[in-house]
């Protein structure tokens, strides 16, 4: 078929120990946005590492526009039109917009001596008008929102006159507003012919954007369907090929449960304006509002990571003045950050280590030797309590998938002894059979008593897990909705509610 730009077939791949990719295809029509879906380690990334020459096939055949090819690098598949856009942008925050796109073949003269600027600019705003971007070539990156970054490398893979884009959870960071802004040249790109690979852990996404889904599950391809004629849950049935957690099963909370903490009057110049709630022993409150509300801005407050100009904590009764994340920490908080590898885990070191780290003097006897069995043993309670997936307890936590990753944070502080809870994302980047259990795990603390603060950008989460939801806008509580009576449409409402 013409129409056909990639038809991948019969794909191996193979690891020491593992065979990642087993007996796998995948095709892409011209003007297609195929999505890709599966849990972490279902072999998505993969297999597009194999299209993209990052790795090799051990098996298997790829046909690129008709004719079967070998992609033995990364060179290799740009000089065909294979381009990816990875999550994480990989972008020189202090070159400008039109640097960035062009690095590495900038056009030249004098004998190529010295760069042509001008040419560079004309070239630019060329491809800028083409797509119908409006960016500045000459903006430094750094000074651009992640949504325009994001455009940026969308121009920067064009450049290379891609005929297939690969978007790697291309939303994970952006606003709705910003999510429709990237829609719109998507449409644009199938428009004039481009494939777009699209992988990602949103449903909703699924339906607005993309034309077939195919699913992946353990290394294997589960099956290709188009996307008007199945429903999400026939979706998530085939990436988890098990029973999912249903979340809004929940506790109910009695009307005289204990107060374990207030806040009065938060307040922090340009940031937060008078922020007041109490959470209760074993409560779930979510934390709505777009992005830049100040949900962020309240936990890290409440934690002592950053300073406030006004306002009282009270944990438990007593007021607790929060000058640091110590502070927070002895009075029984614990904090998961919206960026688990940078703030809520070492990566680059073992399970065990990750777990005993907020609780280290726990384990370390009166002359300052660690207690390296009595850390093991806990770690070990951990990871059977959390059910968490790794071989071992000496596992690097850099080798587990971002739900596991997320267990370990949330035991490092069940290790501590945190009673209180401050979830940021709980949920961003991990797929859904992940998730399934991250809801579970949160919904069986609350039973224990556990109270927890989530902070989500996904309402179907919030309205799913919160028994009480607070919005903000603009660094300010503009609405409190209890579960029964809460809808997407109110919390739309109230976080658009500018003073």
């Amino acid at each position: 078929m013409k129409d056909i730009l990639v038809r991948m077939e019969g794909i191996n791949k193979y690891f020491p120990g593992v065979q990642a990719l087993q007996d796998c295809r995948f095709e892409l029509r011209r003007g297609e946005v195929h999505a890709l879906v599966g849990e972490n380690g279902a072999g998505k990334s993969t297999m597009m590492k194999v299209l993209t020459g990052v790795y090799q096939k051990d098996g298997g055949s790829i046909v690129y526009d008709g004719t079967e090819v070998e992609i033995p690098n990364s060179k290799t598949a740009q000089n065909l039109g294979i381009s990816i856009i990875h999550q994480e942008l990989n972008l020189a925050p202090d070159l400008t917009v039109a640097q960035n796109i062009y690095i590495g073949r900038e056009p030249r003269r004098g004998l190529r001596l010295f760069l042509n600027e001008r040419e560079l600019k004309r070239k630019v705003e060329q491809l800028f008008e083409r797509l119908n971007m409006e960016l500045d070539p000459d903006e430094p990156v750094a000074n651009l929102t992640v949504a325009k970054q994001q455009m940026v490398e969308i121009a920067k893979a064009l450049s290379y006159d891609a005929k297939v884009l690969i978007m790697d959870e291309p939303t994970a960071a952006l606003s709705d507003t910003e999510i429709d802004d990237l829609f719109v040249i998507i449409n644009q790109l199938r428009a004039s012919g481009v494939g777009i690979v699209y992988i990602s852990h949103r449903m909703d996404e699924l339906k607005r954007i993309t034309d077939r889904i195919t699913v992946m599950r353990d290394g294997r391809y589960i099956d290709t369907v188009p996307t008007a004629s199945v429903t999400n849950e026939q979706i998530i049935a085939m990436m988890v090929g098990r029973e999912i957690y249903d979340s809004t099963k929940q506790n109910r909370i009695a009307e005289n449960s204990e107060t374990v903490l207030e806040v009065k009057g938060l307040s922090r110049k340009g940031a937060l304006d008078n922020i007041s709630f109490k959470l209760r022993k074993g409560e779930i409150i979510g934390f709505a509002g777009l992005i830049g509300a100040g949900r962020t801005e309240v936990a890290r407050a409440i934690f002592g990571a950053d300073p406030i100009d006004s306002g009282e904590i009270t944990v438990h009764g007593r007021k607790v003045v929060m000058k640091q994340p110590y502070d927070a920490v002895q009075a029984g908080i614990g904090y998961l950050s919206e960026d688990r590898k940078r703030y809520g885990c070492i990566v680059e070191m073992d399970v065990k280590t990750n777990v005993a780290v907020a609780s280290l003097r726990q384990y370390v006897n009166g002359v300052g030797w660690v207690n390296r069995s009595k850390i093991a043993k806990a770690a070990e309670q951990i990871v059977e309590m959390l059910k968490v997936k790794t071989p071992h307890i000496d596992q690097d936590v850099k080798f587990l998938s971002g739900g596991n990753q997320q267990k370990v944070v949330i035991g490092k502080w069940l290790t501590q002894g945190c009673d209180i809870l401050i979830f940021d994302e709980p949920t961003r980047g991990i797929d859904v059979g992940a998730k399934s259990e991250i809801y579970k795990l949160l919904n069986d603390l609350a039973a224990k008593g556990k109270s927890i603060i989530m902070i989500s950008s996904e309402l179907p989460e919030i309205l799913r897990m919160s028994h009480r939801i607070i919005v903000m806008c603009e660094g300010r509580i503009t609405g409190e909705l209890d579960r029964e009576e809460a809808t997407q449409e109110q919390i739309m409402r109230y976080a658009t509610l500018r003073a």
